[in-house]
């Protein structure tokens, strides 16, 4: 089988571009000082260990959403989001 022809990579998109333009922006503004958050205290009813690491609980969200769901709940759920997926591919 033949080869194909080798193309010539074409320069990065808009998005590519944007982002590294925001990089460079980012790497310039580096020594400039950043505002102080404020720390959460437990009478926010935050807990500050959370709010430092942002993430904490936010992996395992949906996995534990699922759990507590009911099957019936689940499936009521699927049905309403495969629904509009289904309108566009008898739409077309």
């Amino acid at each position: 089988m033949a080869e194909r022809p080798k193309r010539k990579k074409k320069g990065h998109d808009f998005a590519i571009n944007a982002f590294h333009v925001m990089e460079e922006a980012a790497a310039k503004s580096e020594g400039a000082q950043a505002e102080p958050q404020p720390e959460a205290t437990p009478e926010d009813g935050k807990n500050p260990a959370a709010v430092a690491l942002r993430r904490r609980g936010g992996k395992k969200g949906g996995k534990a959403r699922a759990a507590s769901l009911t099957p019936e709940e689940r499936s009521d759920l699927g049905r309403l989001a495969a629904e509009p997926r289904w309108k566009k591919r008898w739409l077309v």
